[in-house]
C-alpha cells in the first residue's frame, strides 16, 4: 500500500463513520451502554471532543496515558465512535497531526498564561505501547486496516526511540524518548510493560526488538521485584538494579499496575504461573476491610497508609482465588460510584471489567472482549 493510500484509509477511519466494516456495524448493537462504571467514567472524564481530563491538576491536564486507557476501554466496550474521537484528539493535539511520524507528547493542558497546548513534549512509552496495542486489536476486531497500519507505524517509531539493550539485562523498554539514561545509569519503570501486550506485539511484528523484549519481560519483572513487591521506578547501573533515591525505594501508584497486568494474564501463558505466584506477595498488604497499603518499600517490605479503592480494584484479577478476594470485592462495591478522580477510575475500570468478565486476554496476548460473542 502506498503512503498516499495509507493516509486516505486512515483519514476515513478517523473522521467518518462510513468506513465501518459490515461486521463492525453489525456488532455495534452489542455495546453494553448501561454498565455503570463505564457510563460514569465517560461522563466525568471524557469530553465530547475525545479528551480524557484529569481534574486533579489545576491545569486540567490530559496525558497520553489517559488517552491510551480511554482507547482501550472504548474497544473493550465496542464503542467505535468514541475510539475514533479519542484517537483523532490524540493525533491532532499530542502528535502534531501524524501519529505515524511523531510519538505523542505525554502532557497537555493549560499553561501559566492560560493557553492550552503541550506542556511537556517528551513521550511516555507505556502510553505509546497501549495506543499501539489498542490500534492493533481494533484493526483485528473491527476489521479496519487503517488502524493496523497506524499501529505498525507507531511501533516502528517506538522501536527506534524507546527500546534499547542493556548489558547483562537484555532488551528493555525505556520510559520515554528522552531523559532516562545518564552517566551509565538507566532509569526504568516495571509497570510500563504488560507481558500480554508485549507478547501480542511481538507475535504481530515477528522480529526484534519486539520479540526480544517480549522474551525478556518475565525475567525483567521478577528481577526488579526480588521479594514480589514491585517498585514504581528503579535504576540499572553496573550490572544490577538499585534504588537511586528514596523515591525509588517505594512501590505505589505506578507499581500497583504490575499486579494488575500480571493478574490478567491468561493461565495458559507460559510465564503466567511463575509471575502470579511471585507477585501474590502483595496479598500480605491487603487488610480485612479490603484496603491496600499505599506505599511499600520493595526492598524491606515495610508499608504505610492505605490507598483508595482503585488499588483494591486493581488487585481483583491477581487475587481472585485468594482469601482476601472477598474483602477486596466488598470494599470496591461499597466505595464504587463515588467521585474518585481520573487514576482511581481507570484502575477500577481495568480491574472491574476484567473481574466481571467483560474482557480477557488470550495466552498469546490477543484481546477477547465479551462482545465478540455477538458477531
Amino acid at each position: 500500500m502506498t503512503k498516499q493510500r495509507f493516509k486516505a484509509v486512515l483519514a476515513a477511519v478517523l473522521l467518518t463513520c462510513s468506513s465501518m466494516s459490515a461486521w463492525g456495524q453489525a456488532t455495534n448493537s452489542c455495546i453494553d451502554a448501561d454498565w455503570q462504571p463505564w457510563v460514569r467514567a465517560k461522563s466525568k472524564l471524557i469530553t465530547a471532543e475525545g479528551r480524557v481530563v484529569d481534574e486533579s491538576d489545576p491545569r486540567r491536564i490530559t496525558t497520553s496515558e489517559g488517552q491510551s486507557y480511554g482507547l482501550f476501554m472504548a474497544l473493550v466496550h465496542n464503542d467505535a465512535a468514541l475510539f475514533r474521537k479519542l484517537l483523532h484528539w490524540t493525533e491532532m493535539h499530542l502528535a502534531g497531526g501524524d501519529l505515524g511520524k511523531q510519538l505523542p507528547a505525554w502532557l497537555w493542558g493549560r499553561d501559566d498564561e492560560g493557553k492550552w497546548g503541550v506542556l511537556d513534549s517528551n513521550s511516555a512509552s507505556d502510553s505509546d505501547l497501549w495506543i499501539a496495542y489498542s490500534l492493533l486489536e481494533a484493526g483485528r476486531l473491527w476489521n479496519e486496516v487503517g488502524y493496523t497500519l497506524l499501529a505498525n507505524e507507531l511501533l516502528s517509531h517506538m522501536a527506534k526511540s524507546e527500546v534499547t539493550t542493556l548489558d547483562d539485562l537484555g532488551v528493555v523498554l525505556l520510559p520515554g524518548e528522552k531523559g532516562f539514561r545518564h552517566d551509565g545509569r538507566t532509569r526504568l519503570n516495571p509497570s510500563y510493560l504488560p507481558p500480554q501486550v508485549a507478547k501480542r506485539i511481538a507475535e504481530h511484528v515477528g522480529r526484534p526488538p519486539w520479540t526480544d523484549l517480549a522474551d525478556n519481560t518475565s525475567d525483567f519483572l521478577r528481577r526488579t521485584s526480588p521479594i514480589g513487591i514491585a517498585p514504581d521506578w528503579i535504576t540499572w547501573t553496573n550490572g544490577r538494579f538499585e534504588a537511586a533515591s528514596d523515591m525509588e525505594k517505594q512501590g505505589s501508584y505506578d507499581a500497583i499496575r504490575v499486579y494488575l497486568w500480571i493478574g490478567m494474564l491468561d493461565d495458559g501463558a507460559e510465564e503466567a504461573p511463575a509471575l502470579k505466584t511471585h507477585f501474590r506477595a502483595i496479598e500480605r498488604y491487603v487488610d480485612e476491610s479490603g484496603r491496600v497499603a499505599e506505599r511499600i518499600n520493595w526492598m524491606t517490605g515495610e508499608a504505610d497508609s492505605r490507598a483508595s479503592y482503585g488499588f483494591s480494584a486493581a488487585l481483583l484479577p491477581l487475587l481472585q482465588s485468594s482469601a482476601k478476594y472477598k474483602n477486596l470485592s466488598q470494599y470496591v462495591q461499597e466505595v464504587g460510584g463515588q467521585e474518585t478522580g481520573y487514576y482511581n477510575t481507570m484502575l477500577a475500570l481495568f480491574g472491574l471489567a476484567w473481574d466481571q468478565e467483560r474482557y480477557r486476554f488470550s495466552a498469546d496476548g490477543k484481546l477477547l472482549p465479551s462482545w465478540g460473542a455477538c458477531q
